[in-house]
């Protein structure tokens, strides 16, 4: 009926969502002390609004596009991300759906699925810091410079093949304690790194971005529903 999975997934769906984190800096520290504060810290955050930029690379097809946008939270159940780049595309959690809109790629078209459903949620900070020992192994703990800011990485190897990651990455800031890259490697080898550009924690938020009017002429495809 016109609609394409891959492209409505592989865009911008994933965007970052949720990139929030910590406090407190250290010269040195293990991976597993540097996820330990990030979890501390994400369970402090209320609302977040993040401006990131997004690069995501195919090695299958050669193909690699970069993407800029905001992201708005407001936890549990909230959030919104609107891409700058490509204009128009939106992905919004209202409380009960998440809207994924993408014109860019498939235009006329908006995807429903219900809120919790596998839809590339691009809220990271949910998969990676509720109870990520659960689902992965965590090694890492380097340190490396991002934008001349000092970080610790922290990687996270997925305990299951049903994961759709083989491979995970989190940066966190030495001064601030902010999570300010991940990247993903999928299954199929296709690389997503966000970077954080600008990050505000339990600020204000925009309400009206947390809602989704269909536009007109636009149909809607009932994605996953749980």
């Amino acid at each position: 009926m016109g609609m394409n999975k891959s492209s409505w997934v592989g865009s911008g769906a994933l965007a970052l969502v949720s990139v929030c984190l910590l406090a407190g800096g250290i010269a040195a520290q293990s991976a597993d002390s540097t996820l330990d504060r990030a979890v501390a810290a994400y369970a402090t955050v209320k609302t977040a609004r993040i401006s990131f930029t997004q690069t995501i690379d195919n090695s299958l097809t050669g193909m690699k596009a970069t993407t800029t946008g905001e992201l708005q939270q407001r936890r549990p159940s909230h959030f919104a991300v609107k891409f700058a780049e490509p204009s128009g595309d939106r992905i919004v959690s209202d409380g009960q759906w998440v809207w994924v809109y993408l014109p860019s790629t498939n235009p006329g078209q908006v995807i429903r699925a219900k809120l919790g459903a596998d839809v590339g949620a691009p809220d990271f900070a949910a998969q990676f810091l509720e109870a990520p020992r659960k689902s992965y192994t965590v090694t890492g703990g380097a340190a490396a410079s991002i934008d001349g800011s000092a970080t610790h990485s922290v990687v996270l190897s997925p305990k299951s093949t049903a994961s759709p990651f083989s491979k995970v990455t989190l940066w966190v800031n030495d001064g601030d304690a902010l999570l300010r890259r991940v990247e993903t490697v999928d299954q199929s080898g296709v690389t997503r790194l966000i970077t954080v550009t600008k990050f505000a924690k339990n600020g204000a938020v925009d309400a009206n971005a947390f809602v989704f009017k269909v536009p007109a002429g636009v149909k809607v495809f009932d994605g996953p529903q749980g």
